[in-house]
């Protein structure tokens, strides 16, 4: 009765090992209907993908962004004006394959979506400690054009709290390695992933902090951010010594500029 035990708890042990693996490892490929067409911007075309009903504003997956002018095989400007021609625009990626089938029609490829995520770049995050990869992700790393290297560049540069729902932003607002690295050698060492986006957004710069610091402060993560959203810049405080407040605190700079009070 107990080998019986041990050997049923031991199937039952492998079995849910193969569904856990399993679960982890499914990646659908997508489907939907895609359209590029030339950007207002220079060098640029503008991609849309469409996936799912959109009925009542519910189950809408749509993307609206913009590609560089190679970043599709198959696919060159020269093709969108020939009326009627079938394209087979294909963008490849480290986490996967996006190929928009169709006919163009008034200088624009309208037709259907596929895209194969990419398991081996899954793989590769996991030894990157990103775990969550799922179909949707990937498709959106392949438009962004995220690699591990980028990601492994990163984490070595010390950022933490690294996760595959923080990547997108992390590369949309263009933090990198360089960025954290220069941050940690003014005294902001293994910063969070969230605060190096906030960073980002506001526009908080290297250069910025490095005169500030020279001006004998050292202000909080959340102080730059405040100070770049109040524009309690370096020469702001130098104006404000000028006039005889040499002893201002960041709060104290900051609740200047929300109430106006140098004016």
């Amino acid at each position: 009765m107990m080998r019986f035990r041990n050997q049923f708890l031991g199937v039952l042990l492998i079995a849910l090992g193969i569904v856990s693996l399993r679960a982890d490892e499914i990646l659908n490929t997508l489907r939907g209907t895609c359209s590029i067409a030339v950007s207002t911007e220079p060098d640029r075309f503008d991609l849309r993908l469409d996936r799912g009903t959109c009925v009542d504003h519910k189950d809408c997956h749509e993307s609206n962004m913009q590609q560089p002018l190679n970043a599709f095989a198959g696919l060159t400007i020269d093709d969108l004006r020939r009326e009627g021609a079938r394209i087979d625009a294909v963008l490849t990626a480290e986490a996967g394959r996006l190929t928009c089938s169709g006919s163009i029609h008034d200088s624009k490829l309208t037709g259907d979506f596929t895209f194969v995520p990419n398991r081996a770049f899954v793989a590769r995050m996991k030894e990157l400690g990103i775990t969550g990869v799922d179909s949707e992700k990937l498709e959106a790393y392949t438009l962004f054009h995220i690699e591990a290297s980028w990601v492994k560049s990163l984490q070595e540069a010390g950022v933490t709290g690294i996760d595959a729902s923080n990547l997108i932003a992390l590369k949309i607002f263009k933090v990198n390695s360089d960025y954290a690295e220069r941050l940690a050698a003014l005294g902001y060492p293994k910063l969070p992933a969230e605060k190096l986006i906030a960073m980002s957004i506001h526009g908080v710069d290297t250069t910025d902090i490095k005169q500030v610091q020279a001006m004998g402060y050292k202000p909080t993560v959340d102080e730059l951010i405040q100070m770049r959203i109040f524009k309690v810049t370096p020469d702001f405080i130098q104006r404000m010594q000028a006039k005889g407040f040499n002893n201002l605190t960041i709060s104290k700079l900051v609740q200047i500029r929300i109430f106006k009070l140098a004016e």
